[in-house]
Parts: structure tokens; C-alpha cells; sequence
């Protein structure tokens, strides 16, 4: 017998049995993890859910959100409910001032029209004058409040005095002076209001800007290489949101306000109806001294309801975001 027979020969590589371990079946392939858009966006929907659910507990936040929605569904169906046709004069269903009655539920105007229908049609241009106004007050604030809090410097110092000027200026002044100089639009009537009640709140995003920027991740982003705009936009914009979306609900009815202000002065568009333009038609009628007082009572009422309702609104939005307020339920 040869050594080779006694001692093997190796094996062929073709020849050789599989391992038991690779007879084994293949384990099951694990889920693979969510990526960075699916994190963000459940991220987004849980912080949304917490949010409702904070919000829920303020009784007088729930009874404002109620009633906007109820005023925006009346706005938003409008042409569907009383037509544009509402405004005209030349077809006005009515006689001029009849009191409230089963035809006309709040009466009619000084041209025979119905008032619940110029209420009701009414509603879409102060709640979009109001709505309009504030973002473009918050948009000028916020932009202002962040590049100063972010530069700081002498930019800082002349945006302030900027600020300051504004804020010392009576507010309706400038907004009045604005609309006489312009052409009497609505475009008009949002451009006074937003350039002029924009100070508050770039104060209040500049105070938030110095606080983000004070923090320890703010010095990594920069050490990291991070711009201006990547600082900005990714750090300082995002932690300042709460307190622009809660100090937009508190300007939009202080838009609303404006607004009608403004075109009970006839400041506004003569050519459209609004609920200020209606109180300007009624002291022009006389109704304060004839006693026409349904030609007065419901478009301040709405006024006020809308006002109170998006400021009980804002309040709710501030506790929610910032518990510390101690505002009441």
C-alpha cells in the first residue's frame, strides 16, 4: 500500500460535500429602517397629535377655533348661499331701511339691498384682508427679528431704530396716511396694515434669535462650516416658528379691526362690500340717529366675534407652545 493510499489524497474543489452550515436555509432578510423623509414625517404627525391634544384641554381655544370654522364655511359658500348679485343696487329686492322681517331676517340697507346676504358676502373680504394683512406683517417682522438677531452689529442697531420708530408711531396714523396716498384697493388696505403692525412681533422673533443662537449647537453648526443661511434657515427658523404662528393669530384680529377701520373712514374699496364698509354706509345713512340699529348691530357684531375668537385662538396657541405662559384654560 502507497503512502498516498495510507495517508488520503486531497480532495478535488469540485468534489467536496457542502458544509452542514451552508445546507442550512437562508434566515429571513430583516425590515429595513425607515429613512431620514419617513422619520421626519412621522416626527411631524406625532408633534402635530401632541399639539391637538394640548390644545383640546383650553375650553375658550376650542369655542374660538368653532367659531372661525363657522365663519370660514359662511365665507368660503357664500357664492353658493347669497350670489355676488347681492351687491348690486339697481336689483335691490327691498325698499330702503325696512326693518328685520321674515323676508329680510336683518333688514335692508339704505338701497333696498339685503343686509343678511351684504353680511354674508361680507365676511370673505374681512376675513381675506384680515388673513393677508397678518402674514405679510408677521413675514416682514420675522425676517427683520431673525436677520438682526442673527448679524447683530450695526445692521442690528439700524433695524431696531427702525423698529423703535415704528413702534412709538401711532399705528392707525400711518395706516390711514398709507391709504390716502395709494389708490383706495384692498391691495392698499393690506399693504398699510402689514407695514405698520410688523414691530411687535420682529421684536419678540429678535429676543428668540438671541436665545437659539446662545445655545451649544449653534457654535458646532458654525464650527462645522455652516453659512449664514444654513444657520438661519435650518436652526434659528424652525425654533421661532411657535412664536410666529402664535403671534399671527393674535395680528389677525388685530387686522380685522384695522380693516374695518379703515373703511368706516372710507379709506376702502367703495366698489367692494365688507363689514366696515357696511358700518360706513349705515353713518352715512344716518342710522345712529334714526334708530336703523340693524343696519349697525350685525356687522360689529361680527367684527367682534371674529376678533375675539381668532385672539382666544392665539392665547390657546401660546399655552400650548409655551406652558410657562400660566394662561388659563
Amino acid at each position: 500500500m502507497t503512502s498516498a493510499e495510507t495517508t488520503g489524497s486531497p480532495e478535488a474543489p469540485g468534489s467536496s460535500e457542502t458544509p452542514e452550515s451552508s445546507e442550512s436555509p437562508e434566515s429571513p432578510a430583516k425590515p429595513s429602517a425607515p429613512g431620514p423623509r419617513a422619520l421626519a414625517r412621522r416626527r411631524r404627525r406625532a408633534s402635530v397629535a401632541r399639539f391637538w391634544k394640548e390644545y383640546r384641554r383650553h375650553r375658550a381655544g376650542v369655542f374660538g377655533l368653532a367659531a372661525l370654522g363657522l365663519f370660514v364655511l359662511v365665507a368660503l359658500t357664500a357664492p353658493l348661499t347669497v350670489g355676488s348679485d347681492v351687491e348690486s343696487v339697481t336689483d335691490a329686492p327691498g325698499q330702503p331701511l325696512e326693518s328685520p322681517s321674515g323676508r329680510f331676517p336683518l333688514g335692508t340697507d339704505q338701497f333696498g339691498r339685503d343686509l343678511l346676504g351684504l353680511l354674508i358676502w361680507g365676511s370673505r373680504v374681512s376675513l381675506l384682508v384680515g388673513l393677508l394683512a397678518a402674514a405679510l406683517s408677521v413675514a416682514i417682522g420675522a425676517l427683520i427679528g431673525i436677520t438682526a438677531g442673527h448679524f447683530r452689529g450695526w445692521y442690528a442697531t439700524v433695524m431696531m431704530r427702525i423698529t423703535d420708530w415704528f413702534l412709538v408711531m401711532p399705528t392707525l396714523v400711518l395706516a390711514i396716511v398709507l391709504a390716502t396716498v395709494l389708490s383706495r384697493s384692498l391691495g392698499t388696505i393690506v399693504l398699510a396694515i402689514g407695514v405698520t403692525t410688523w414691530p411687535t412681533t420682529a421684536r419678540l422673533v429678535r429676543a428668540q434669535t438671541l436665545a437659539v443662537e446662545s445655545r451649544p449647537y449653534i457654535e458646532r453648526a458654525k464650527a462645522l462650516g455652516g453659512g449664514h443661511w444654513h444657520i438661519m434657515s435650518r436652526h434659528v427658523l424652525p425654533n421661532v416658528m411657535p412664536l410666529v404662528l402664535a403671534q399671527t393669530t393674535l395680528i389677525i384680529s388685530s387686522a380685522i379691526l384695522a380693516e374695518a377701520t379703515l373703511a368706516f373712514l372710507g379709506l376702502g374699496d367703495p366698489m367692494v362690500v365688507s363689514w366696515g364698509g357696511l358700518l360706513q354706509d349705515a353713518r352715512e345713512a344716518g342710522s345712529v340717529s334714526s334708530g336703523d340699529w340693524w343696519y349697525l348691530v350685525p356687522p360689529g357684531v361680527g367684527i367682534a366675534v371674529v376678533a375675539l375668537a381668532f385672539t382666544l385662538c392665539g392665547r390657546a396657541v401660546e399655552a400650548v407652545l409655551n406652558p410657562r405662559l400660566g394662561v388659563s384654560r
